[in-house]
């Protein structure tokens, strides 16, 4: 039978590159999402991908929800942790609740996501985790303290956590996007946007499906001797 792989917000953007790239490599896949109905509908008549409504910030619901699908399609054994949010600004603006907010929806969610598959997936002998950070969680960003210390703190629960999962099979790793070609993207100012690319060795943003490439294979049933690992997909913009 194929594995059930969940995607957090994987119904826009990257998340639903990410959800059509496990579909294609013969997962069964399940994406969850916060609020747009509409676009979540969309996406489940246009590619069959079944989606499921929570807030990834509310442990109780991520175990509700949770729980739901494995009674409805199956045990949860691929997690791509992609669901984020920006609340941006500098630090004399912003307020607690814009920290409290990126925080618990970007890396909270990491925990709360991984704490309800994580007794099923070591008992079961095996488990892909995949957590989507970014480059601005390695480099820092000007106006984001909030979403670089989440992304960041990412990629040292990556690490911590892939030490508890070795024994039992289960690889967690980490992909770090550099500037992605999306709508988030594609709202910043146009003369903003060209002095990002061109800090860009590529010279291009890249794409949802350039992301999803990258989480297809590190969640491969292949790709068991990768864990601990951040692959940074940035067309040469941050390397260290």
């Amino acid at each position: 039978m194929a594995r059930v792989a969940l995607v957090t917000g994987g119904q826009r953007g990257i998340g639903a590159a990410i959800s059509e790239a496990l579909q294609a490599a013969g997962r069964k896949v399940v994406a969850s999402y916060a609020g747009n109905d509409a676009a979540a509908q969309a996406f489940t008549e246009r590619t069959g991908i079944p989606c499921y409504k929570f807030d990834v910030g509310d442990f109780d619901a991520c175990v509700a929800a949770v729980q739901k699908i494995e009674a409805e399609v199956g045990p949860v054994e691929v997690l791509v942790n992609n669901a984020g949010i920006t609340r941006d600004a500098m630090m004399r603006k912003l307020t607690r609740q814009m920290w409290d907010d990126v925080i618990d929806t970007n890396l909270g969610s990491c925990y709360n996501m991984c704490k309800a598959v994580w007794d099923g997936m070591t008992s079961r002998k095996f488990g892909r985790i995949v957590n989507i950070g970014s480059v601005n969680g390695q480099a820092g960003q000007l106006g984001q303290v909030n979403y670089a210390a989440a992304k960041s703190g990412i990629h040292g629960f990556t690490k911590a956590l892939a030490q508890e999962g070795a024994r039992n099979q289960v690889t967690v790793n980490a992909v770090a996007p550099g500037y992605v070609d999306t709508e988030m993207v594609r709202a910043v100012p146009a003369d903003v946007l060209e002095k990002i690319i061109a800090r860009i060795p590529r010279g291009r943003l890249g794409t949802a499906q350039d992301i999803a490439r990258g989480v297809a294979f590190l969640t491969a049933d292949e790709a068991d001797f990768i864990t601990g690992s951040t692959l940074s997909i940035n067309g040469g913009q941050h390397m260290y």
